[in-house]
């Protein structure tokens, strides 16, 4: 049964790795800070595919999706994700993206659904301060 999705819960958020990008300090981090922030943090592993993404999202019933890559499959795996997340109706879960993105790549990532794209060096308080701010948002609707 879904959660529902309510002001006074705490922010749900799923950091996921996507593809054959085996780096995961950066994730680990952001879950660590996340939940030190008071959200709940569902880690996807290593190696998730784009619907393994999705269903996780689904079945964890999160407020925000937070990938994270650094091998350069950014243009073709975070539109992926959120195709996979659209088919599924989960139009209100914030979908955010970070790692070493090119600026230059920034507006086809927004373009195709990410709502934001945070780079090498983003202190942690913006990251945490955008998903707070942005799932607040979808809760008003």
């Amino acid at each position: 049964m879904s959660r529902q999705k309510t002001a006074t819960r705490s922010v749900k958020v799923l950091v996921a790795k996507l593809g054959l990008d085996g780096h995961d300090r950066g994730a680990l981090v952001l879950c660590r800070a996340f939940r030190d922030a008071g959200m709940e943090v569902i880690y996807s592993g290593l190696f998730a595919t784009p619907k393994r993404i999705a269903q996780i999202a689904e079945d964890e019933d999160v407020d925000a999706v937070a990938m994270s890559l650094l091998n350069g499959a950014h243009g073709t795996l975070f539109p992926r994700v959120v195709k996979e997340m659209r088919k599924k109706g989960m139009d209100d879960v914030l979908i955010v993206g970070g790692g070493v993105i090119p600026e230059a790549d920034h507006a086809h990532l927004v373009k195709s659904g990410v709502d934001h794209v945070f780079g090498p060096g983003t202190p942690l308080p913006a990251i945490i301060s955008h998903i707070n701010t942005g799932v607040a948002k979808l809760r008003e609707f």
